[in-house]
């Protein structure tokens, strides 16, 4: 006769190591050229599940991916939060923007098939994820801290917004732009952003 507890805890087993056989088949597919086309069917056969399985642990494609990224996240989160400055607490309010401007893109940068399979799942996808939420908010206060005068709400979502994978692919496979340039537009645009309070006003003294 068949223990339960036994039963139960080899269900666990097999509950986590599919799981994780799931997340391994979608990290590799996600980081093909191709992840915006990826289906959950393909991400089941690579694992070894059947699709309902993947269906049990992951709602649809959206939460596989953020749950693919969450490890890559925690960590950037963290730096963010607790490292050493100017990404971390403690320095200069335009050098804090400019490290985080640049420790998004490098995200962005490496993470770049993930994320441009988030963003096909819809108009908001990008932008309505919990870690984009703390991105776009972390942004926001940091814009707030170098220009107060300013609309840093707004300014916080254009950033944010520059910082797309797809933006990023279309400037370097349309435009011919590369890692460098791009990292030093981006450099560019956040200094101005930092200054844009103080060339506010002079023109209004002016």
């Amino acid at each position: 006769m068949t223990n339960p507890r036994t039963s139960t805890r080899h269900e666990r087993i097999d509950a986590t190591r599919n799981r994780q056989a799931i997340l391994a088949a979608a990290s590799a597919l996600f980081t093909r050229p191709d992840a915006a086309a990826i289906s959950m069917r393909q991400v089941a056969a690579v694992a070894g599940v059947g699709k309902g399985t993947v269906f049990r642990h992951f709602a649809d494609r959206e939460t596989l991916i953020a749950a693919v990224l969450q490890p890559r996240v925690t960590a950037l989160r963290e730096a963010i939060e607790s490292g050493p400055a100017p990404l971390g607490p403690g320095g200069p309010p335009e050098e804090s923007l400019v490290a985080l401007v640049l420790a998004l893109f490098d995200f962005a940068w490496h993470n770049r098939p993930l994320l441009r399979a988030l963003e096909v799942q819809g108009p908001d996808a990008y932008y309505a994820n919990a870690a984009s939420r703390f991105w776009i908010d972390e942004l926001i206060r940091r814009l707030a801290a170098t220009a107060p005068g300013t609309d840093h709400e707004y300014r916080g979502h254009v950033l944010f917004t520059a910082l797309r994978a797809d933006v990023i692919e279309y400037l370097m496979n349309s435009r011919g732009m590369d890692e460098h340039r791009l990292r030093a537009g981006l450099t560019e645009l956040a200094r101005a952003q930092a200054r844009s309070e103080t060339r506010a006003h002079h023109v209004h003294n002016a």
